[in-house]
């Protein structure tokens, strides 16, 4: 098998567990390198770290599978971490919808698999998970019987591994606009043209947590999507809501979860622009009891970090305007490179500027079937925090 060594002087990072190898971490390769294939990976003394699948295409030359170096890496090797990934979600209460599989948290890098209910979403973001996808799918299978899976690799990642953007049945064809069932209510999901892999299980915890403070509240949700936190307001005794968000397609299968659940005469939604939204009614002095955002991601990108933080901001700043004294403001990040330390800077910086004061009610991060690893710091990346604002 090929040995891929560690340079001396930066190999800290992925003795202490982190599963990337950068290309620039590595002193030397002993062996035909050929891309997807699984190598050994040593220290610069010839100590031995662990067994991954290598690309020289990527510049996360090597992603790390196991540290046990009898362990072999076959289609049963698969089927057990998928099992293991299953029997962890059953034992903290997530058995209908759930990420199933969350990438290096789960010690598969760069593979998604969303479960909702009997249907599966798969991710293969790295070509070395790639040339597994037919042991992953059969694993699926054993394990689950689903009733279809579906392949949503139309993410640029995957050119970056010098492979193509794709999606498709990897199961016989199924009908892929579902119902799922969450926090007592119903939601639409559009498992080919949804956004990432249809629906956003991330915020399935954190859209309980509003539960308290919109009861009887006039309730503005910006970048709402499909309406899932708004018809959580509606759900949870909201007087009346309305949600904002420029996808007209997003807004219509957002009034289509209203009249799901019944709430079409308390939450209303608009196609229109969030961004210029706030704006104008900030200069109208309109008033809310509750404003809610969660904007998408505003940076993949390291060298655009400071104008995510300026955008994240800007949104926060009109938000706390258009509260009513003593109103709560709801607000997430789910841009990765804005860690939560920074996030919450941002809200504060914010907050100095619209000259309000903030008391936290809650700050918390990602559904629980969306693993945290501490020494891993990029399966923390959604940031989520409700203050009340005076």
């Amino acid at each position: 098998m090929t040995k891929v060594f560690l340079k001396k002087q930066i190999q800290n990072r992925v003795l202490l567990g982190h599963p990337w190898v950068f290309g620039n971490e590595v002193a030397e390769i002993k062996g035909d390198v050929t891309p997807g294939d699984i190598v050994e990976v040593f220290t610069h003394k010839g100590i031995f770290v662990g067994k991954g699948y290598i690309n020289p295409q990527s510049q996360i030359l090597v992603r790390i599978l196991t540290r046990d170096r009898n362990e072999i890496i076959n289609d049963e090797f698969f089927y057990q971490r998928i099992l293991k990934c299953w029997q962890y979600r059953q034992k903290i209460g997530y058995v209908e919808n759930c990420r199933l599989v969350f990438g290096e948290a789960d010690d598969l890098p760069a593979l998604v698999i969303d479960k909702f209910n009997d249907y599966f979403v798969i991710q293969t973001m790295a070509l070395g998970i790639e040339r597994w996808k037919d042991a992953i799918v059969a694993a699926l299978n054993r394990i689950f019987q689903p009733k279809g899976i579906y392949e949503r690799n139309d993410v640029p990642v995957r050119e970056l591994e010098g492979m193509q953007q794709q999606k498709g049945f990897l199961s016989a064809p199924f009908d892929t606009n579902i119902i799922i069932n969450e926090n007592g209510l119903k939601f639409h999901v559009d498992i080919v043209n949804g956004q990432k892999t249809g629906y956003f299980l991330d915020q399935q915890d954190n859209r309980r947590e509003i539960r308290n403070i919109v009861k009887g509240a006039d309730v503005l949700e910006a970048f709402c999507y499909t309406g899932t936190f708004s018809c959580h307001a509606g759900y949870y005794g909201a007087e009346k809501v309305l949600g904002l968000d420029i996808s007209e397609t997003a807004i219509q299968t957002a009034r289509r979860n209203a009249t799901l659940n019944g709430l079409d005469d308390i939450c209303k939604f608009e196609a229109i622009n969030a961004f210029d939204q706030l704006k104008q009614w900030t200069k109208e002095d309109r008033k809310f009891d509750v404003v809610m955002l969660d904007p998408p991601a505003f940076t993949k990108s390291r060298e655009n970090i400071q104008k995510a933080v300026a955008g994240y901001k800007e949104i926060n700043l009109r938000g706390m305007k258009l509260l009513k004294p003593g109103g709560f403001l709801v607000t997430a990040s789910c841009t990765n490179l804005v860690n939560p330390e920074l996030f919450l800077q941002t809200i504060d910086a914010a907050a100095r500027d619209a000259k309000k004061r903030l008391k936290q009610v809650t700050f918390q991060s990602q559904a629980q079937d969306h693993p945290i690893l501490r020494n891993i710091d990029n399966t923390t990346y959604l940031k989520f925090l409700i203050v009340e604002v005076s």
